[in-house]
């Protein structure tokens, strides 16, 4: 080659180092790398010219040229010259100083060429080196790494300038201060020392043997110096590894004095590398708790007590002036442990400490006020020990006892909730835990404390921040009193002289009785409160013993019988309250009485916080007033009552009431003039004058003292005796009660209605409540509805509904009566009020909810029945029944439920108090009765009973009203009551079999005149919210039209139009069974009308019309009717009709006929019905056709406009969900035929390969058919000679897609050997061959197929009509001018699919023609027009063995660069196409070694090296036809302007093979000008895989010189 190529190869190669991707770049590399294997001078010269040249050529690039040339230089250097040596390594030089910074990469390539380049030229590269080596100036980082690395890879050469290297670099390594210089230095010291050392090793072998290790030591150890003091010391680790690995080789090279002088510092220095951190320990303390629990800590601990016992013996003074300052000190840890300490020292050295006890006792002054559970607990310790040791009957002792009784006193709430499982803060030994059992050991087992406890411990009873502590003080208390009791009466009776600290008899009484109401709080006082209270009777009063001994076991015993759930409080405080007056019978002393009165009142502020006891005691209060004799003390107790009360409370304000009340048993009229006497004074007026000043709580704190008189108004009424109270009702207690009604409180009003109510009892249960004329009834009447109104109906809190009820009923009798709108009124309110409201959720109050909502509903059904009372007619329970009606149909079950129980509760008082003088109709029995019969499957199954019990009732009404007497029994209806049991049953079958029975029943006891009304309330009851109730309905509507149904011809289309649209009405389909069973029964005896009916519906159907529709197929002889019509009716019109804007060839514009549609639909849903199928067997030829056709005409088709409208806006609920489109509503009319004809199979395959989706659009639908045939031909073939004889009538059809679909059809069968199984072979090829000449060309390309499926269907078939299927796949690729033609791509299928199995004399004539025509199709745009040429290219060839192959060679030859380029096609099919097709052409070429590498490589699903085997098949190319090379060359040339990126990589590969393995005399074929210049355009294609091609092919084209 001469050297102008190798330049521009070169500089083609260059120009493309800059490539983006690294392959690529890596690719140009190995290209250059290949030239300069070849001729490495001009490769090289080229290269340094270049970089010369560009200047400004970034260094990533520039570094790529230089590993080039380095590669080059490490196997070609010794054939360098030394001028171009030189050249090179100046250029190197600059290259490696150019950028002051250190750039790894750059850098790193130009080292490597001086490397390379030293290993043949060390001198003029050391040379260079040194000439770089400035004195007094830090050398360039790069020609450090550049020595370092030549003193190891050319020691020999290296070492002899390495004392002038070390001159130069010593004196300025104190110069060098940055790490990465410094790293640099330390590298080169390191390689300079293991070269040296290398050179040592090696004196035989050295240029110079005469270099002795003293050369170097002195310079060594300077630079030793240096890096071990200064530099070694660097906080930067990466240095300080650099250092240490630099002195490794570097100690080898010190002399041996100097080494060991250095080793004292060197070892410890490299030592002080791995030092680490100590950790630190704790000093541990004496005087605080020990917190672990391990054995070892533990008996420390004693033993360090131990010692504090010896220290108390010997030096107690001095021990207690160490320790008790300690108790001051505000460490909680450091005061624990004192205390344990000092609680030891107390128990362990009694004897000493016996003249420091009122030292020890003041010291706890500052123990006593810790709030740390911690500390209390300790301190509660060393009282513990203290009392044991006498130290609590020393002045200050008293203290300690109340610090033992307010622990006992905290709250649960203060214990700690969580605690951890190492903490001893557990609820058993909490402070309050400790201190009860503390106690209690106190009182029961140190006796030297009885007389110190005694009767101390009753002082702490009475006050409030003790109450806490009242069970362990009762208790205690009580076992002290006993221990005075068996010592003497006289220590027990206490001396209240003497002890003038001590709570009176009347506290103690009033005090223990109280908390003895609240029985189960404060772990269980009221036992031992009663216990005490029994124990300390002589105390109280001396004539109490005999009864409370006899009276308090029964109250325990009461006590005993229940738990804290169980217990009733009311009837528990009665026995309280009974036991109360007993003693104040039996005490019978009016002072004394009046005391104790004085002491409960004086004991009210202690309840405050609780409330139940508070109301207790108010109870009390009034017992105790109640016994009094002396009216003033009663007054005055009463309005002290009044002043001082807390009405904000409810509880108080009940309470106080409660007083009242139980007081005006004995003094109504002082209990009456106090409370006026309150209300008019001037306190009163006061307290509301001083709660206006706070105006943000002024109105409510008023309300509460209203509510409070008023209440206690209520309770005087209530409690005092009627006679006495109806005197004074208007008078006294209602004028005072009227007045506040206007207010919006809540706790007002329940007051009001509460008092109100109470009022009304008591004027009812009067024995003169007949004579008693109360002129505001009205007006309370209306307060109450109002009161009622305003309650609220999401919840049932308070009672007002149920008192305002109440005393509605209370009123109804009393004079004078209310006009009758003003009950209904007052009936529409109270069933608003009740019925609405919203059940409550279960709760923790759920039970307190449910009594509530009982007892109101109870007063409801009280009201109606009071006023049902006052008009016992069918027109007074009309009236009733329609204030109900819209409770009875609520779509809410619990409001259905409280209706129907009120309605039940109404008819059977009206029928128990039935009284007919004379025979009158019934005339609302069919109305009432439909209303209540459906409700007897409602889903509440207590709503079933009451709906039973309620016709059971009517009908017996009905009979009561006919004329027969009250206890007649009629068999019919009696057995209402038997099938009561069937309404609870869980079985619905039962359930609607019971409903069935209730409509029969009905159906025989109904008057006649009453049916019609019934059916139309029945129609109503389908609609209903409850599905179990329309359910019901329907049951019933269809046992009266089985039982006469015959009377009703006239009125079934009217049945049918209201059935249809009660169905659209309702919701839920549960009825349509019911309504399908209904519409059945009158298409059996009125078909025609039902079908007109049915069919008139509108498009799209509504599902209840689809079921109707199915219903009509029930029957077979009913379904071959109705097939039969709509079949009928589906042909009689066109299916489309055109519209103008296509007949003038523009937007196609198809529109569907209403008639074939509604047709099409309705045949869909008959179809839809298992038990059609009979029906479908017998029509199942013209069935099968007639929607074959409809589908293939309905393609494409619209809707008409309205209906599109309404697809548009989406189809409502009520309409059925299966799609209106026309082709679609076929298709599924289609599929439905097969799977009621038994042609199941035939559908599952089409489902399986979406056969009917296909047929549904235009651009599937030939293959829909394609599929259906294919299905058809596998599983119903016995069926197909009918349906083609069905099909012949359609070859001349007006509709192209009509003759499509029947063509597909038809071409598929012949895929299948059934076309010859049932002689149908001939019949089917002449209706084919009939159309090829059809003016469709979806009809010839199908006609091809048909022919062409001949190879699968009848192989056999195939040589005997040879030439026929020969000249029509031949005149199939002539078809038409387009180059794309589907009926030339189908006769290239079609010809491979033939040609194996025609006889190859046919062959011959077409042969050629056939290849020259399928040429062009090699490189279409369309894969599959790319496949088939190629594929049956393939098939040529393998039918040409023999005979044929002199005539086929050339184009085999001009076929196998396409062939081998097209392997890498992006579309796999072409690729197999291609393997298959130089699989075929091997046998041909007449070369065993090329066709032995096709059949190694080119197995089907065997992974493809293309790479090697076109290496291997351009190697056997070459050498066996080496005439190719330049035509070969010129198809490569051709396909790199290919679109397809793989074949585009492909062709400079292909080339570089061929030059690869071509020899030198095939050079004039070979134009490399042209093939530079191809790959130049190449080198910049955007595909980096292409770019990567061109690049190897242009360092393989250096071989061509």
């Amino acid at each position: 080659m001469t050297e102008s190529y190798m330049k521009k190869l070169s500089s083609t190669l260059l120009d493309a180092i800059t490539d983006k991707d690294p392959l690529v770049q890596e690719q140009v590399c190995s290209a250059l790398c290949s030239l300069g294997e070849v001729r490495p001078v001009e490769m090289l010269r080229t290269c340094e010219e270049y970089l010369r040249q560009h200047d400004k050529l970034a260094h990533p690039y520039r570094a790529a040229v230089l590993r080039a040339m380095e590669r080059v230089l490490s196997s070609r250097a010794s054939e360098l010259d030394k001028d171009t040596a030189s050249t090179i390594i100046l250029l190197a030089s600059s290259e490696m100083t150019r950028m002051k910074d250190l750039v790894g990469d750059w850098q790193q390539a130009v080292s490597g060429v001086l490397v390379a380049l030293g290993r043949q030229f060390i001198s003029k590269v050391m040379e260079e080196l040194l000439h770089r080596l400035q004195p007094g100036a830090l050398p360039h980082c790069a020609v450090l790494h550049t020595l370092a690395s030549l003193s190891v890879a050319n020691a020999f050469g290296v070492v002899p300038f390495l004392p002038s290297i070390l001159s130069s670099l010593l004196p300025v390594l104190g110069m060098a201060k940055q790490d990465t210089v410094r790293m640099a230095f330390c590298s080169a010291l390191q390689r300079f020392s293991e070269g040296a050392l290398e050179y040592l090793a090696n004196l035989d072998r050295a240029p110079d043997p005469t270099v002795r290790k003293d050369a170097f030591t002195t310079d060594i150890f300077s630079a030793y110096d240096v890096l071990f003091h200064h530099w070694l010391q660097s906080r930067e680790a990466k240095l300080r590894l650099a250092v240490v690995e630099a002195l490794g080789p570097m100690s080898h090279l010190l002399p041996s004095e100097r080494l060991e002088e250095q080793l004292p510092k060197l070892l410890p220095g490299i030592l002080a590398l791995y030092k680490k951190h100590s950790e630190t320990f704790y000093v541990s303390k004496i005087c605080v708790p020990v917190e672990s629990s391990s054995p070892l800590a533990m008996s420390n601990q004693k033993e360090a007590l131990r010692c504090f016992t010896v220290l108390a013996c010997n030096s107690p003074d001095r021990l207690l002036a160490f320790l008790l300052p300690r108790l001051d000190t505000n460490n909680e840890r450091t005061r624990v442990g004192t205390l344990q300490v000092v609680r030891h020292v107390i128990n362990s050295a009694a004897a000493q400490m016996e003249d420091k006890k009122p030292f020890i006792l003041s010291s706890m002054r500052l123990p006593l006020l810790d709030t740390n559970s911690k500390v209390k607990r300790a301190v509660v310790q060393v009282i513990s020990a203290m009392a044991h040791h006498g130290y609590l009957e020393q002045p200050g002792g008293e203290a300690m006892i109340e610090y033992i009784v307010q622990q006992c006193a905290l709250p649960p709430e203060q214990e700690p909730e969580k605690p951890g499982p190492s903490s001893k803060d557990s609820k058993a030994d909490s402070v309050r835990a400790i201190s009860v059992r503390t106690l209690y050991l106190v009182s029961t087992t140190v006796d030297r404390m009885n007389h110190v406890l005694w009767p101390y411990l009753l002082q702490f009873l009475i006050p409030v921040r003790f109450t806490g502590a009242l069970t362990p003080l009762c208790r205690s208390l009580m076992h002290l009193a006993q221990k005075r009791q068996e010592a003497g009466a006289d220590t027990f009776l206490i001396q209240y002289d003497t002890h003038a600290s001590l709570p009176s008899p009347y506290a103690v009484t009033a005090r223990l009785l109280v908390v003895s109401s609240s029985p189960y709080l404060g772990d269980g006082r009221g036992v031992v409160a009663l216990r005490l209270l029994s124990v300390l009777h002589p105390n109280i009063h001396p004539l109490l013993g005999q009864h409370w001994e006899t009276t308090v076991p029964l109250l325990l015993g009461y006590l005993d019988e229940h738990m804290e759930e169980t217990l009733p409080q009311e009837e528990w405080e009665e026995r309280l309250l009974m036991f109360l007056r007993d003693t104040l019978a039996i005490v019978s002393d009016n002072v004394w009485i009046c005391q104790l009165s004085l002491e409960l009142c004086r004991q009210l502020p202690c309840y405050d916080g609780a409330p139940q006891e508070k109301n207790f005691l108010y109870k009390c209060i009034g017992t105790t007033l109640g016994a009094a004799s002396s009216k003033e003390v009663v007054r005055k107790h009463l309005q002290e009552l009044l002043e001082t009360a807390r009405y904000q409370e409810e509880a108080e304000r009940e309470g106080l009431a409660c007083c009242f009340g139980i007081c005006a048993i004995s003094h109504l009229e002082d209990t009456l003039a106090q409370l006026e006497d309150f209300v008019r004074s001037e306190v009163f007026r006061k307290s509301i004058g001083i709660l206006n000043i706070f105006k943000d709580r002024s109105e409510n704190e008023v309300e509460k003292v209203k509510s409070a008189l008023i209440l206690c108004y209520g309770h005087v009424a209530a409690r005092a005796p009627c006679e006495l109270v109806l005197a004074k009702v208007e008078s006294d207690i209602l004028r005072n009660v009227f007045q506040h009604f206007n207010t919006k409180d809540p706790a007002l009003k329940l007051c009001l209605v509460q008092s109100v109510c109470m009022i009304s009892h008591a004027i009812c249960s009067s024995t003169q409540a007949g004579s008693f004329h109360f002129s505001r009834k009205a007006e309370l009447v209306a307060q109450m509805m109002e009161f009622i109104r305003a309650e609220p109906l999401d919840s049932l809190r308070t009672p007002i509904r149920k008192k305002a009820m109440l005393t509605c009923t209370y009123l109804v009798s009393v004079e004078p009566a209310l006009d009758k709108q003003a009950w209904a009124d007052v009936i529409r309110g109270c069933l608003h009020s009740v019925m609405a409201l919203l059940p409550e959720p279960k709760g923790e109050d759920g039970g307190c909810q449910e009594s509530l909502y009982l007892d109101t509903l109870h007063a409801l059904e009280d009201l109606l029945t009071s006023l049902l009372q006052q008009n016992m007619t069918p027109q007074g329970l009309q009236m009733m029944i329609e204030h109900l009606s819209p409770w009875i149909k609520s779509p809410r079950g619990h409001e259905r439920a409280r209706a129907l129980g009120v309605s039940a509760h109404l008819l059977r008082y009206f029928l128990e108090h039935l009284r007919v003088s004379a025979l009158v109709p019934f005339h609302n029995l069919g109305l009432l009765v439909g209303l209540f019969s459906p409700r007897c499957a409602d889903l509440w199954p207590a709503t079933r009973q009451e709906a039973m019990d309620c016709v059971h009732s009517l009908l017996y009404l009905q009979l009561g009203y006919e004329g027969f007497s009250q206890d007649y029994r009629d068999d019919v209806v009696e057995r209402l009551l038997s099938l009561k049991d069937g309404l609870v049953h869980p079985d619905p079958a039962i359930l609607f079999h019971t409903c069935h029975s209730v409509g029969q029943i009905i159906a025989r006891r109904l008057p006649p005149d009453q049916l019609i009304s019934l059916l139309l309330t029945m129609f109503e009851g389908l609609g209903d919210h409850d599905q179990n109730c329309s359910r019901a309905a329907t049951v019933m509507i269809n046992c009266l039209l089985q039982e006469r149904g015959g009377a009703l011809q006239e009125k079934v289309p009217e049945i049918v139009s209201v059935l249809r649209s009660k169905l659209q009405e309702v919701q839920g389909e549960h009825i349509l069974p019911a309504a399908q069973h209904s519409i059945y029964l009158l298409a059996t005896q009125h078909c025609a009308a039902v079908v007109s009916s049915l069919l008139g519906s509108p498009l799209p159907l509504d599902s209840h019309t689809c079921m109707l529709w199915r219903a009509l197929a029930a029957e077979p002889h009913l379904a071959t009717q109705v097939l039969g019509l709509l079949l009928e009716m589906m042909n009689r019109d066109v299916p489309f009709k055109e519209s103008r804007a296509f007949l003038l060839g523009r937007t196609p514009d198809r529109v569907a006929t209403l008639l074939p549609l509604s047709a099409s639909c309705a045949l869909f849903e008959v179809m839809s019905t298992p038990a059609v199928g009979p029906a479908v067997l017998e029509l199942y030829p013209q069935l099968f056709v007639a929607l074959l056709l409809r589908v293939s005409c309905t393609v494409g088709v619209q809707l008409p406009r309205n209906l599109q409208a309404l697809e548009r806006r989406g189809a409502s609920p009520a309409l059925a969900t299966r799609n209106l489109e026309p082709c679609s509503s076929a298709v599924d009319t289609l599929r439905a035929v097969l799977l009621r004809s038994g042609s199941e199979d035939v559908a599952q395959r089409m489902d399986q390969e979406g056969g009917w989706e296909l047929l549904r659009t235009s651009a599937g639908h030939e293959e829909g058919a394609t599929r259906l045939a294919r299905a058809m031909a596998e599983h119903a073939g016995p069926r197909l000679p009918l349906v083609l004889k069905a099909l012949a009538c359609t070859q001349s059809s007006v509709y192209e897609v009509q003759r499509v679909t029947t063509t597909a059809f038809l071409a598929e069968l012949l895929n299948s050997n059934v076309a010859n199984d049932l002689m149908l072979l001939d019949s089917l090829l002449e209706s084919l061959a009939a159309r090829q000449k059809d003016t469709c060309a979806s009809v010839r390309r199908l006609v091809l197929r048909g022919l062409a499926n001949l190879a699968s269907g009848s192989p056999d078939k195939v040589r005997a009509h040879g030439p026929q299927l020969l000249t029509a796949m031949i005149g199939g690729l002539d078809d038409g001018d387009n180059p794309h033609s589907p009926v030339a791509l189908e006769a290239m299928v079609g010809l491979a699919q033939l040609l194996h199995l025609m006889e190859t004399w046919d062959l011959r004539s077409g042969l050629l023609h056939v290849a020259i025509r399928i040429r062009p199709f090699f490189d279409s745009e369309k894969t599959e027009f790319r496949t088939a040429s190629i594929r049956l290219f393939g098939h040529l060839n393998k039918v040409c063995h023999g005979d044929c192959e002199d005539i086929f060679l050339d184009q085999v030859m001009g076929g196998m660069a396409p062939l081998l380029l097209h392997l890498q096609d992006p579309q796999t099919t072409v690729a197999s196409a291609c393997r298959f097709a130089l699989l075929m052409c091997g046998p041909n070429l007449a070369c065993e070694e090329l066709s032995a590498a096709f059949q190694k490589h080119l197995q089907e699903g065997r992974a493809l090296h293309f790479g090697e085997f076109l290496n291997t098949t351009c190697k056997h190319l070459m050498q066996h036809f080496p005439d190719l090379l330049g035509r070969l060359l010129s198809t490569c040339l051709f396909y790199c302007k290919s679109s397809w990126e793989g074949v585009r990589a492909a062709a400079p590969l292909l080339t570089g093979f061929l030059v690869l393995h071509a020899e030198p005399r095939q050079q004039p074929q070979v134009d490399l000008d042209q093939l530079i210049s191809a790959f130049q355009i190449l080198l910049k294609d955007p595909a980096p895989e292409v770019r990567t091609r061109a690049a190897e092919a242009l360092g393989r084209l250096v071989k061509l010189a």
